[in-house]
């Protein structure tokens, strides 16, 4: 399943769940006309599509909107410090400088060839080198290589055995009357100056390497007394004082690198990863992918001005209908033709709500309105819609704006109003291609009133004697659906165009609902309701009035 792609400055359009034609054409098309005023739009679906909105994306040739799952922002989504990668080999030295050439970044993150993260290098790590007990910095330079020192101190290799003896420790030679007697030098690594006479003793008492300063070559007799005795020999490229100083940074990062590291996937949520750092006390975090990819770092500031995803509702306004985490989100508009649900914003925002049949009928006006050029393509899809959220305007719902806007969509996509119905409803009703769970789905909406949990579904049939082989495995279906999400009331409208009029089922603890709202009814029959064609104008106005009356 794809998702949405993420950007902090985009807006993401999206109708509702089990989404209809109506929700998926208004998103496709608002956000289209939101790209036109120069906002950065992307639409989005929060379901599976019907056979009827396929057809008609696959007829008027659009993409399938992006699956959005949540409305709450994601780690990938907000602005993070963009990581500075280095590979185990890095020195210390190459780190220290790596850090200060980058404004004082307090952290590099260390990863193997391909961006995985191994652990990070940070201020504390190399302090505890510069500024610490010299036994960690003795035990990390017994396990530098030679080369790694010759590197760091901008040196000149001279000799190099093949098996190096180092045992971390460092001795500063200062010639004096007694010459080299008074010092242990067994297996360390000795400064010395430009005196070969001290050069060759420190060898004799079997150091492990000399780095020569203020020199500009070795004599010999020196470097034939390294070779028999293993030890390697180094010219500094800087004075005692550097040498001496530079020579404890040589070591690889590995060897003193922080791992086991807290980390965060990209795809976390802010909220989630926000209340997970309030445990920890780390100045930063690395975020890395699925694939343990480092992608960046974050830290406390990054997660206090994060900004929230950007949202626009289209063909609903409830809680109960809209993408989860809705109310996390930073709601900017709302374009419906429903009742008034029960969101709630903390800013005023943009809302249109309309009394007409379709919300296409208001985006294609709202192209009108802002001036905007449609291409034949929306024209065709918001045409369209219209047709089969009015039920190709018998359903009650039907207003004269929306008869008049279809006729000027369809003129200008170059359509038959009744070809296009005839072909949405027999290919999109599609009863043998689906499971019973994709029928009761198709369209499907849930409703809290009195805390009463009811949902209406409907589906458009161009016969209803289609439904006859199914009529049993349905009503099972249904039982065992409304028993799984809790609900006092399922009710599915079957409506069928030719016949002018609908069939019910239903399902739930609270059947009475339905029977009382519509006495005579049969759970399974096919009889049809003449004209009851509108789930929003007649039937859930009709159940409504029910439970109030109930809990009077």
């Amino acid at each position: 399943m794809t998702t949405v792609p993420n950007d902090q400055n985009t807006v993401y359009v999206t109708g509702h769940k089990h989404p209809d034609t109506d929700s998926i054409c208004s998103a496709i098309a608002y956000a289209q006309l939101k790209e036109k005023q120069g906002v950065q739009a992307v639409a989005c679906r929060l379901g599976d599509i019907n056979n009827e909105t396929s057809y008609l994306l696959k007829r008027f040739e659009f993409e399938l909107p992006e699956y959005l799952d949540d409305a709450r922002s994601q780690l990938q989504e907000i602005e993070y410090d963009r990581p500075i990668s280095i590979m185990p080999e890095t020195t210390i030295f190459e780190a220290w400088q790596l850090m200060n050439s980058n404004g004082g970044k307090r952290g590099l993150v260390v990863t193997d060839e391909a961006n995985h993260l191994l652990g990070m290098v940070t201020n504390s790590n190399l302090t505890a080198v510069a500024m610490g007990d010299t036994a960690k910095s003795i035990e990390l330079l017994k396990k530098t290589p030679i080369e790694y020192i010759v590197k760091t101190i901008k040196g000149k290799l001279i000799y190099a055995p093949e098996t190096t003896r180092l045992n971390g420790k460092v001795s500063i030679i200062a010639v004096a009357e007694h010459k080299l007697d008074n010092y242990e030098l067994a297996d360390r690594t000795v400064i010395i100056g430009n005196d070969w006479e001290a050069q060759l003793q420190a060898v004799e008492k079997n150091a492990a390497c000399l780095v020569v300063v203020w020199a500009d070559f070795i004599r010999d007799e020196v470097i034939e007394k390294a070779k028999e005795k293993g030890c390697a020999i180094i010219i500094s490229g800087h004075g005692t004082l550097n040498t001496s100083r530079f020579i404890f940074y040589s070591s690889p990062v590995k060897d003193l690198m922080t791992t086991g590291l807290i980390t965060f996937n990209r795809n976390e949520f802010v909220e989630d990863v926000s209340n997970k750092i309030i445990k920890t006390r780390y100045r930063s975090y690395p975020v890395v992918d699925d694939k343990n990819r480092v992608h960046g770092l974050i830290s406390r500031y990054h997660l206090l001005n994060a900004k929230k995803k950007k949202i626009i509702l289209v063909d609903h306004n409830e809680i109960s209908q809209s993408v989860e985490g809705i109310l996390e989100a930073d709601l900017i508009e709302i374009i419906d033709h429903h009742r008034i649900g029960d969101i709630q914003t903390t800013k005023p925002i943009m809302f249109r709500n309309q009394l007409v049949g379709s919300t296409c009928t208001i985006i294609a006006n709202l192209y009108e309105e802002t001036h905007m050029m449609m291409d034949k393509n929306t024209a065709g899809l918001l045409c369209g819609a219209i047709i089969s959220d009015t039920l190709n305007f018998k359903s009650p719902t039907t207003t004269s704006i929306d008869f008049h806007t279809a006729r000027r969509l369809a003129l200008q996509a170059d359509v038959q109003i009744d070809e296009l119905a005839k072909s949405m409803f027999t290919i999109g009703a599609g009863l043998h291609e689906k499971t019973p769970i994709q029928i009761l789905e198709h369209d499907i909406k849930e409703f809290n009133i009195f805390k009463t949990k009811l949902s209406v579904g409907q589906m458009s049939l161009y016969d209803l004697n289609q439904l006859e082989p199914i009529r049993v495995e349905l009503l099972e279906a249904m039982e065992a659906y409304a028993q799984d999400k809790q609900l006092d009331l399922m009710l599915m409208l079957f409506t069928s165009l030719e016949q002018n009029g609908s069939t019910m089922f239903y399902a739930g603890r609270e059947k009475w609902i339905a029977e009382e709202a519509y006495p005579g009814i049969s759970n399974g029959d096919l009889y049809v309701f003449a004209d009851v064609i509108s789930r929003k104008k007649q039937v859930i106005p009709k159940l409504s009035s029910v439970i109030i009356e109930n809990h009077r």
